[in-house]
């Protein structure tokens, strides 16, 4: 596998596009390392060192994986590609629900055009409302909570003022470091980023485990590699709906009568379902910390959200999250996969399911074949993200010590990773060379 990587890197355009996609990586970490103005470093360094030793180390650590942990540090991209996410998945949702989105996504390169303009306009609405957030909780000392420093040395409006901006601006370079990625460099840009924050943390979070319990840290990485291979497996599966071509004679040449078929993957949905959930499974959370006045006092429901919502290892944070990324897997493969489309496409270019009639009785066989792999799919990533940090914080005294060594943190590695050599190799195979997995 990694031989081949030998001639794309031969090739001067393949080498081009690798070579700046690992340029605007290492942009993208520098400025996840980046102080901000206003913001008191060690006292920001004291902070984390509480909070994460703490047993509310868990939902801290989940929000500052997509961020690669710059977000607790406040950094210039303390934001990250949140906000794109965000945007990206709700202008998805309101293609289903706008008739005039869903109408831009019918008009193709134009459409689409549109509706990547429609998404960066709201990905700055949402940077600008969690810049102003993260400022917010960090002059009221409740970003970190137990710290009894002002992570803040410019508490001033205006210092603020400028925080957030720089936040915010920090965010649309981030979105414009992804967008390069994906056109000009290697594809997948968003996920890329995401994946340079969790493997940035991983060395750092594994010396840390290894000090604390060298037995504790070899189980980890027996449990890592057996999560790995399960998700790769899964990942690869797919389920493959045979699909005939009837044969059509178009002036003196024949085409058509060939067959093929339609690949519908076990995990359909990705990894989409865990960001949404784990971002739902936040806001209780966050709304506490916003609405309480006093840092050393909570009311009955505050207090019930801080025991039951904040610790990975409570079984009612563990069953909400589950239960979560099993709705929300059947939710988003509902609104992204039309099986009445697929069954309009085929028939249009004369394709059909031997056994099924063209229409609808073929739109009604892929939603039942689509519904009946859609369990185990969502089963599938409740267990891998759920499973693992509940091992983990059960074996260190209730705090999961590694997110990096999470469920969420290698369901995405092992995802992006996938993608990206598969993207490779069919840009070395279309160039006539080797592929990567033989």
């Amino acid at each position: 596998m990694l031989s081949a990587f030998v001639p794309a890197l031969r090739t001067p355009d393949l080498r081009r596009k690798i070579l700046g996609t690992l340029g605007l990586l290492v942009l993208y970490r520098l400025g996840a390392a980046l102080p901000s103005p206003g913001v008191d470093y060690p006292a920001v360094r004291t902070c984390v060192a509480i909070a994460s030793g703490g047993e509310s180390a868990g939902i801290y650590q989940l929000i500052n994986l997509f961020s690669g942990g710059a977000m607790l540090h406040l950094s210039v991209f303390a934001i990250g590609i949140t906000p794109y996410i965000t945007a990206g998945i709700i202008i998805q949702l309101l293609t289903v629900v706008i008739p005039r989105f869903e109408e831009l996504r019918k008009e193709g390169q134009t459409g689409q055009t549109k509706i990547t303009q429609y998404t960066r306009y709201l990905t700055m609405a949402l940077a600008v409302l969690q810049g102003s957030t993260l400022v917010a909780l960090a002059a009221r000392r409740q970003l970190l909570p137990g710290c009894p420093e002002s992570i803040l040395a410019d508490t001033s409006l205006f210092g603020m003022i400028v925080l957030v901006l720089v936040l915010t601006a920090g965010a649309a370079l981030v979105m414009w470091f992804g967008e390069l990625i994906t056109e000009r460099g290697i594809g997948n840009g968003m996920s890329l980023l995401i994946f340079a924050g969790i493997a940035a943390q991983a060395p750092t979070q594994g010396k840390a485990l290894l000090d604390r319990n060298a037995l504790l840290f070899a189980g980890v990485c027996v449990a890592v590699f057996a999560v790995i291979v399960g998700v790769v497996f899964v990942e690869q599966g797919q389920r493959r709906i045979p699909v005939q071509y009837a044969k059509r004679v178009v002036g003196r040449k024949m085409y058509g009568g060939s067959s093929t078929y339609l690949p519908l993957k076990v995990n359909q949905a990705g990894v989409i379902p865990v960001i949404f959930a784990s971002s739902l499974l936040y806001l209780p959370n966050l709304l506490a910390q916003l609405t309480q006045r006093d840092p050393g006092h909570q009311t009955r429901w505050q207090a019930w959200i801080h025991q039951y919502l904040v610790s990975p290892t409570s079984p009612v944070y563990v069953t909400i999250y589950f239960t979560l990324i099993v709705f929300f897997t059947y939710f988003y493969v509902a609104i992204t996969v039309n099986p009445q489309e697929r069954a309009d496409e085929m028939r249009k270019f004369g394709g059909f399911i031997p056994g099924y009639r063209p229409g609808k009785p073929t739109a009604d066989y892929l939603n039942y074949v689509l519904s009946r792999i859609t369990l185990p799919g969502a089963l599938y990533l409740g267990a891998v993200v759920v499973l693992p940090n509940l091992f983990l914080g059960a074996g260190t005294g209730g705090v999961a010590p590694g997110l990096a060594f999470g469920g969420t943190s290698v369901l995405i590695v092992v995802s992006v990773a996938l993608d990206t050599v598969k993207q490779l190799e069919s840009q070395v195979m279309n160039r006539n060379y080797e592929g990567f997995l033989r």
